[in-house]
């Protein structure tokens, strides 16, 4: 039986319990989230309203964080059975030597971005040197891919000054509180959406076309329920093409109960975003979620070369390829 430890505040908040849940037999599974209930995970929220996981027998618990390494935390401390995290998470954890499995493919386009205004004049990555670029977090994949980016113009991240902002980055960009700033393209969403114009937006896929998230268990999660993780991969899959097939009724559930979901019409706008990320020319021949094992290979080569970890892992035995229906 698989344990789900009771965290305080926002954990507990975030539970979407339903009741009597122990009467109608289902199994709990927590998930740790690399963030709190935002818009971008519209079709996780909608679960208390649509059940996707419950229809698999599931009790969805969500437990949240700020940044792909704190899902890893929260995973393999035994809070949560599942990690939504970030491939420079995982490849930190396994260049540890911690067991852990890739069993779905959340995001196979990479969302990332490094944004500054043109009156700065950066233009390219070479430009950041000696500037001050913002992150969400030192624990986020904001900050993994600007180093990302950085390597590609010969850089390192001392050859910048780091700057923590949270989640709401751009209002430091507007504000000349950095220089430039390390986003997705939700993040940039929201800022068009506030009025920031005349931007610079420099891709991270542009210089890697890199995974943005995947699902990751522990290696004994994997070897001992994989018959839990199929029924979550196929409630998730559901909860997928639900917000594919349905974006209007994706961005009204995070207005009821995202916590930045106030504005329908960015709902619409970071759901349409969200959709186009879920799918890509592998996942179209592969199915939703299918991992592209030559792809994540490149990306963990990618991570060893600039320094971010010691060895590359060959993902051929870290990707789970029998959990996908």
């Amino acid at each position: 039986m698989m344990k789900r430890r009771t965290t305080l505040g926002w954990a507990s908040a975030l539970a979407l319990w339903q009741p009597c849940a122990w009467a109608q037999g289902l199994r709990k599974v927590s998930l740790a989230l690399w963030s709190k209930p935002i818009t971008e995970i519209a079709h996780l929220l909608a679960e208390e309203d649509k059940g996707f996981f419950r229809a698999q027998g599931l009790d969805l618990n969500l437990l949240p964080g700020a940044g792909g390494g704190d899902a890893v935390r929260n995973l393999l401390s035994g809070q949560a059975d599942i990690a939504f995290t970030d491939p420079g998470s995982l490849f930190a954890a396994l260049d540890k030597g911690e067991k852990l499995r890739v069993i779905y493919d959340i995001y196979p386009q990479n969302v990332f971005n490094v944004v500054a205004l043109k009156s700065s004049g950066i233009q390219k990555p070479a430009d950041l040197k000696g500037k001050r670029v913002g992150v969400y977090s030192l624990a986020s994949g904001t900050r993994q891919n600007l180093q990302l980016m950085l390597a590609q113009a010969g850089l390192k991240e001392s050859d910048i000054t780091l700057v923590v902002t949270g989640l709401l980055n751009f209002a430091p960009l507007m504000q000349g509180q950095v220089d430039a700033t390390a986003a997705t393209d939700t993040g940039l969403a929201v800022a068009r959406q506030r009025g920031l114009r005349d931007m610079q937006v420099m891709e991270v896929r542009d210089w890697l076309p890199l995974t943005s998230d995947v699902l990751v268990v522990r290696d004994e999660t994997y070897q001992q329920h994989k018959a839990l993780l199929r029924a979550f991969v196929r409630a998730w899959r559901d909860s997928v093409q639900w917000s594919l097939a349905q974006p209007e009724q994706a961005a009204w559930v995070a207005q009821k109960k995202a916590i930045d979901g106030q504005n329908l019409e960015l709902n619409r706008e970071i759901v349409r975003l969200r959709n186009l990320s879920s799918v890509s020319a592998y996942t179209q021949r592969h199915g939703l979620g299918a991992v592209d094992i030559d792809a994540l290979q490149k990306g963990a080569q990618a991570y060893q070369a600039v320094g971010l970890i010691a060895r590359a892992p060959d993902m051929k035995t870290v990707v789970a390829t029998d959990v996908l229906p």
